[in-house]
């Protein structure tokens, strides 16, 4: 058969899937006319995903014992923000997030004056304040893998999973490989601290994805694989204490968007302060979701596709006092660093994406682009071909500008205009060494900048990474902006936290404080004869905190160095990678006092001058 031919029938069998699927499923409009279908039967769900699997090469099994649909590929950070502000509480930080309003999971929480943290698969409610009487008044265990927490008011929320079970035959036959997970919403009442009360307990299959709180309501998304055997699929289930419910087949809904795999994402939300009110959920057929943005009225789920392009598809869900209604769904070409590339700002939807690879040349080779939607999830504007041959390792979106940061061998910083949502403009760019991972506002027209110092590679076409830089940018002049000051800390091997997840930053630019906790690398000289080379590796010499005092008028001043380790007997038997439960992964402050979390232990100083004011072991 020659090659006309072979095209010929693989393109008659697409048009027979895409037929099968159009045929066996009708268009349902919600009430608000969005692109939204519903099943009719069960029989129409399991008909749709097997048909959609054959055209998109899903595996199966009818005589097997499982089947999957798509891979794991989840980001998106988790953070969190306190509640309970009073007159009567002394000053706290709060959790590092994107939004105003928007709280997220972390695995440290404060209200002024307790701290809740995780710790050995477990929670501890520390009475924190005032510092003399620090004390643990009660620890809650879990059975499976907490992701996060949240406090609202005195409701504690754990947001627990349970991933992988193994199984075997005997040993002339395969294997079982059995992959379940579930995600568990326990919601504690804790207004006696030293005896939470457990209020409420919900467990739906899948994997958790992401969670927001937005005033009395969290919303969780769990994303579970459908799975194909014997002709079944799979339906999915929520555990309560007393009864398991079956989400019925009407009430999983689907879009336009053509997917690259089946899964469906369960959207839940629950009221955590009236026990009595039922959580409502949604469930969606969609593709493996890769990444999240929520503003106070909607969430966005993005996930990338492959099919056509590299391309990442958007959908768009209402949010508003525990209802849950999809919208909209859109496409841009790329794809999404993580939810600073993604923003809603005055009615539109903003994100930042790089399509190709930085390592390809000509047309497959690496770009990036600034795409404005409007609330249908339309594209009306785009700013397109950024910095070629480089990718982006950050974005900060703030009112009508977009800070964008992209890397090969330098850092361009571009400065980008969205007042015209149709027709965004690059207002300027500052191209130094090095890169962000993570930019900061300190105020309107100054940025912050956590990431690498760099070295420029042999040909240069590519750069050697060095230690953390931490940089202030002043963006007042948008077509220069400049970089007015910086600090680097240790050699190649350096590593920060905060260039993974936001939540461990801490900075209030009120205080002059800016708390960085860090991985230090030194090299030594001795074993590098010669000249020292830019690959150079550092051995971990150091654990803790950075504490800086930062102003536009001082720029960068560090002011002391916390750590929870004894000595550094550890650090120097771990060779290229160092963890360790007394690492810090948190600060926050309490009135006058810093306190620094780690796995094993909490620390507290003065932020006055740092002294050491006591500490607690999180084991006792």
């Amino acid at each position: 058969m020659n090659d006309t031919k072979i095209h010929a029938l693989i393109i008659a069998s697409i048009i027979l899937g895409l037929a099968v699927i159009a045929a066996v499923v009708p268009e349902y409009p919600d009430a608000l006319g969005s692109r939204l279908k519903s099943f009719t039967s069960y029989e129409q769900l399991r008909d749709f995903v097997t048909a959609s699997s054959k055209y998109q090469g899903y595996y199966s099994t009818d005589s097997g014992p499982w089947g999957w649909a798509g891979g794991l590929r989840l980001s998106g950070g988790l953070e969190t923000q306190s509640f309970g502000d009073s007159s009567l509480l002394p000053q706290y930080s709060l959790t590092n997030v994107q939004v105003e309003g928007v709280d997220e999971a972390d695995i440290v929480k404060t209200d002024g004056t307790y701290i809740y943290v995780i710790s050995n698969q477990s929670i501890v409610i520390l009475k924190a304040f005032p510092p003399e009487d620090i004390q643990i008044l009660s620890r809650i265990q879990t059975d499976g893998g907490i992701r996060g927490i949240f406090i609202n008011e005195n409701k504690l929320v754990i947001l627990e999973d349970t991933a992988y079970n193994w199984g075997y035959r005997t040993f002339a036959e395969p294997t079982i490989y059995s992959y379940e997970p579930k995600t568990s919403i326990k919601v504690y009442n804790i207004a006696d601290r030293a005896n939470p009360t457990l209020t409420r307990n919900l467990t739906v299959y899948g994997s958790y994805f992401n969670s927001r709180m937005i005033g009395n309501y969290a919303y969780i998304l769990v994303q579970q694989q459908i799975i194909i055997q014997q002709n079944q699929v799979t339906i999915p289930k929520v555990i309560y204490p007393d009864r398991t419910t079956e989400i019925p087949a009407t009430k999983i809904y689907y879009t336009n968007v053509t997917d690259n795999f089946n899964n469906y994402v369960h959207v839940f939300a629950v009221n955590l302060l009236n026990d009595q009110e039922e959580p409502t959920s949604k469930s969606f057929l969609l593709g493996w979701a890769s990444t999240m943005y929520v503003s106070p009225g909607n969430i966005y789920i993005t996930y990338s596709s492959y099919q056509y392009q590299e391309a990442t598809k958007i959908h768009r869900i209402r949010i508003e006092e525990g209802t849950i209604d999809y919208q909209a769904s859109g496409e841009v070409q790329g794809y999404v660093l993580n939810q600073f590339s993604m923003d809603e700002y005055n009615g539109y939807f903003r994100i930042a994406t790089t399509i190709g690879q930085v390592w390809a040349t000509r047309e497959s080779g690496s770009r990036n682009n600034v795409y404005i939607l409007n609330m249908e999830l339309s594209t009306v504007g785009a700013l397109e071909d950024l910095a070629p041959g480089e990718t982006i390792y950050s974005a900060r979106f703030m009112g009508n500008r977009c800070y964008l940061v992209t890397f090969k061998k330098i850092d361009p910083l571009f400065v980008i205009d969205l007042t015209n949502p149709t027709s965004p403009q690059v207002l300027g760019q500052l191209k130094i060494t090095g890169y962000s991972d993570y930019l900061h506002p300190y105020d309107e027209t100054h940025i912050i900048g956590i990431g690498k110092e760099t070295v420029e590679g042999e040909g240069g076409n590519f750069a050697w990474y060095q230690g953390v830089k931490i940089s202030l940018f002043d963006v007042s002049d948008v077509s220069t902006p400049r970089e007015i000051a910086k600090y680097e800390i240790g050699d190649r091997g350096t590593h920060s936290p905060i260039l993974d997840d936001h939540k461990a930053f801490l900075f209030d630019r009120e205080k002059n404080l800016l708390v960085i906790p860090v991985t230090v690398a030194e090299i030594d000289p001795s074993k590098y004869p010669g000249e020292l080379p830019p690959w150079a590796y550092g051995d971990f010499v150091w654990d803790g905190a950075y504490v800086f005092h930062i102003s536009l008028e001082q720029g960068l001043e560090l002011r002391g160095m916390i750590t929870h380790l004894s000595d550094n007997t550890d650090l120097l038997k771990t060779g290229y990678y160092y963890q360790s439960p007394y690492s810090i992964q948190r600060s926050l402050y309490i009135d006058n006092v810093l306190y620094t979390v780690s796995g094993k232990k909490i620390e507290m100083n003065s932020l006055s001058d740092l002294s050491p004011i006591g500490e607690i072991n999180l084991d006792a």
